[in-house]
């Protein structure tokens, strides 16, 4: 990882809220187990745990959080308890439609993880795996119908996360679009 920072996704961060609900009785699980969103708080919580790891002394990367302003305010408040503060936010910046053929475009082989897409990496045989020959899988969230309510939400929720740290100036606005390997090159550049 570039700067030696660790990267604390937020999928990893629910699945320990997941983990600690089945061992607990606190009104939590109760959300959790009816689909409906964990508390901000307790996100930011186990952002908190996560921290203090060793590997966190140096600095950390918050993988898909904050989603809300409200989720940012209450990050940059236990951030501003420990003496700390948001550093960077890197803005992957791309148009909905490059998204779209992106992700619509991904298949995978289940039993394997082997991945291909329609343009980009392609099997010899469409929706034939190359190896095993088995059929190939679109995961339930690489639909179009999906993608439509991510980006509605992203719209809504998230893009105003952009603008509420871009008023102290730490968004990189990084062009997503670009190949892999030139977003890397953005990726450290902001991060140096």
């Amino acid at each position: 990882m570039a700067a030696n920072l660790e990267d604390v996704p937020s999928v990893e961060l629910i699945t320990e809220v997941l983990r600690r609900a089945k061992c607990s009785s606190k009104p939590d699980k109760r959300i959790i187990l009816v689909g409906e969103l964990v508390s901000d708080d307790l996100v930011v919580g186990i952002i908190d745990e996560a921290m203090k790891r060793p590997s966190c002394r140096k600095g950390f990367i918050l993988d898909g959080f904050p989603r809300t302003v409200v989720q940012a305010q209450k990050l940059d408040e236990m951030l501003a308890r420990q003496g700390a503060k948001v550093d960077k936010v890197l803005n992957f910046a791309i148009d909905d439609a490059i998204l779209e053929e992106r992700i619509t475009g991904r298949w995978i082989h289940p039993s394997s993880g082997r991945s291909y897409h329609t343009k980009f990496a392609p099997p010899k045989t469409t929706g034939v795996d190359d190896v095993s020959g088995e059929a190939l899988i679109q995961r339930k969230d690489d639909t179009a119908e999906v993608l439509k309510s991510r980006l509605e939400a992203f719209h809504i929720q998230t893009e105003p996360v952009i603008e509420y740290y871009s008023k102290n100036g730490l968004v990189a606005n990084l062009h997503a679009e670009k190949p892999p390997k030139e977003v890397t090159v953005e990726v450290q550049k902001a991060l140096s």
